[in-house]
């Protein structure tokens, strides 16, 4: 028997960002709040119940609360695009967090430009 080169939940997830990645485009011609929302990652748990779907909110801060009201508003027509692309025994249900990643790389880089241009200034 082949060895499986990642576990099943690593493959779930990566196929679950990709189907709600799809799904929110079509949704997003449909509600304004969420034209420039990606999904970064999605974490299901191992008895793949539950999913936590991690998102940027996109180029305009202070949206995030915004933006995950409207994914929640969104649930269950991202749930059922779930139920019908992918094959599990269950749906997991969504929760939505946004992904303090990427807003915390932002920041490092912004803080690592200031510095470049003081180097710069001082030269």
């Amino acid at each position: 028997m082949p060895e499986r080169r990642y576990p099943r939940t690593a493959r779930v997830n990566r196929l679950l960002q990709e189907v709600l990645a799809d799904e929110l485009e079509r949704v997003a011609e449909d509600d304004d709040r969420l034209r420039l929302v990606t999904i970064t990652a999605v974490v299901v748990d191992p008895d793949l119940r539950h999913a936590k779907v991690l998102f940027d909110p996109g180029l305009e801060p202070g949206v995030t609360n915004e933006v995950a009201e409207a994914l929640t508003e969104q649930r269950v027509r991202l749930q059922a695009a779930v139920a019908k692309q992918v094959r599990l025994k269950r749906t997991p249900q969504l929760s939505f967090l946004s992904d303090s990643g990427v807003t915390t790389g932002t920041r490092v880089e912004e803080i690592l430009r200031e510095i470049h241009k003081g180097d710069a200034a001082n030269e």
